[in-house]
């Protein structure tokens, strides 16, 4: 049954364009129609999400002006003192800076340093490098948290592939045991945050994150989500990847406007317990940051949700030496991310199986991660592709008819309209940069709006392909099958 699940997403997404080709050519006036109404679907979701956008966009420059410790020393007095941050940054192979960075934004947190306790998660097989990296974070940081550890994941342990997912269980298991259960910490006043090796929390956000555990109807089931804003090496890194990294923000911003829908993504939080509970992170897939969600949520039978924090982790975009290195990387870590369809097998391989989640929770969650991959590997490719193909493929007679003649004016008009949220994105994240990089300059705003204009076929290319690429590969199997990429970082 798990083969079925695997096979039926890329089956769908390639039946859905073969399907189109086909009628392009027996049918094309049939194409026609469906590419029209399908584009007026998608310019009517657009403006929907847009709703949602702006939204939470409001809640997250809001945030930004909090001062959230004040806030959670003043509505939670004495509950927030007993509660510790474990704080876990996985590494292979990252040059020090990088990491130094991420560790100083720790200490520039406006939160109580004696209630952090750090955890750089070094890979065996990163060797002398990463131990040195290690030895020097030691020395610059080891006196300055609750506690700072060391941890190295062997490498090939049974059961495992090389991840995230597996170095970030291994390191939490020894200081679970190492650490915590020696000092008899209670779990439910320890909340975790895994973070990325170039994650940079902004100044509130174990403030924010604190206050919205203890605000929490149902605190010990829930997992807490941030904004990942790429934009850490904003200036150095291609045009592409400033449009993926903030398309990719503000995703999560739609999302976190939409909470039936949302699931934990790169860096997350969650609480102690529920992570000990429900058995850790996988240690056999790729996309340990959302499978976690679904995982709590099969083990506790429908009792886990994830709670938006609306604030930012600052993180790495997509970079490389040249252009064409860079082009290469982003399209590299697109397909990991729609690599991210292992959930779409785990939820209809697992949840159909248990008896006590309910039958809409299951429906619900079966549909949402099967869609949101056939969406991502045909949505540009029908709006884009099929514009013209019917008059490539169709007939003399069709090509003489309106429809023809017609079909890329009105597509053109459709999405001229939907230029609308392309130049609105645009201002909102001028307006994100502003918060944050002070070598911006006037002369910079014209060209950070009109990169904006690269949005369609940075679409296609870089984002539908790399989705179509995951799909075929977890179609075919076997040696297919995608591994671990780590994202190169860009400089500092």
């Amino acid at each position: 049954m798990k083969r079925f699940f695997e096979i039926l997403p890329g089956s769908l997404a390639w039946l859905t364009l073969l399907v189109l080709f086909f009628f392009s050519w027996q049918a094309p006036f049939g194409v026609v129609v469906f590419v029209i109404l399908f584009d007026l679907y998608w310019l009517l979701k657009i403006f929907y999400l847009f709703l949602h956008l702006r939204h939470s966009f409001v809640g997250l420059t809001s945030n930004l002006e909090v001062n959230w410790l004040n806030r959670l020393k003043k509505k939670f007095p004495e509950q927030w003192q007993a509660i510790n941050h474990l704080i876990v940054l996985p590494m292979y192979r990252e040059p020090y800076g990088v990491i130094q960075a991420s560790l100083k934004s720790l200490l520039a947190a406006n939160y109580p340093k004696d209630r952090l306790m750090v955890v750089l998660a070094t890979e065996g097989r990163g060797g002398a490098e990463d131990q040195a990296t290690a030895a020097l974070a030691v020395r610059e940081f080891s006196s300055l948290f609750k506690s700072f550890s060391i941890t190295v994941h062997p490498e090939g342990l049974p059961g495992e592939i090389i991840g995230k997912g597996s170095n970030e269980t291994w390191a939490v298991r020894r200081v679970k045991e190492e650490l915590i259960d020696k000092a008899a910490m209670d779990y439910d006043n320890i909340l975790i945050s895994v973070l990325d090796a170039d994650s940079r929390p902004g100044p509130e956000y174990f403030g924010v994150l604190a206050y919205k555990f203890l605000e929490a109807p149902n605190r010990q089931r829930s997992s807490y989500q941030p904004i990942p804003v790429f934009t850490n090496n904003f200036r150095e890194v291609s045009a592409f990847a400033r449009i993926i990294g903030f398309s990719s923000t503000f995703w999560q911003l739609m999302q976190q406007a939409r909470p039936r829908r949302l699931v934990s993504f790169s860096s997350h939080s969650l609480p102690f317990r529920g992570l000990v509970e429900g058995g850790f992170w996988p240690t056999d897939i790729v996309s340990e940051d959302s499978q976690i969600f679904y995982r709590l949520l099969n083990h506790y039978n429908g009792d886990w949700r994830a709670i938006s924090l609306l604030y930012p982790v600052y993180m790495d975009a997509v970079s490389g030496h040249n252009l064409w290195e860079a082009i290469k990387n982003i399209y590299k870590q697109q397909r990991r991310w729609a690599w991210g369809v292992e959930n779409s097998v785990y939820v209809m391989t697992n949840f159909w199986r248990n008896a006590k989640l309910k039958f809409r929770q299951k429906l619900f969650w079966s549909f949402v991660t099967l869609e949101g991959s056939y969406s991502w590997a045909t949505g540009s490719l029908i709006i884009f592709l099929f514009s013209w193909v019917p008059n490539v493929l169709g007939d003399e007679v069709f090509r003489g008819t309106l429809a023809s003649y017609n079909l890329s004016d009105i597509t053109s008009w459709l999405m001229n309209f939907s230029m609308l949220g392309v130049i609105t994105s645009a201002f909102l994240s001028l307006n994100l940069l502003l918060r944050q990089a002070d070598w911006l300059e006037r002369k910079h705003y014209i060209l950070l709006v009109a990169q904006w204009f690269l949005l369609p076929m940075t679409f296609i290319f870089l984002s539908s392909l790399p989705a179509i690429d995951a799909l075929t590969r977890m179609m075919i199997g076997g040696k297919m099958r995608l591994g671990f990429w780590r994202t190169p970082k860009g400089k500092h």
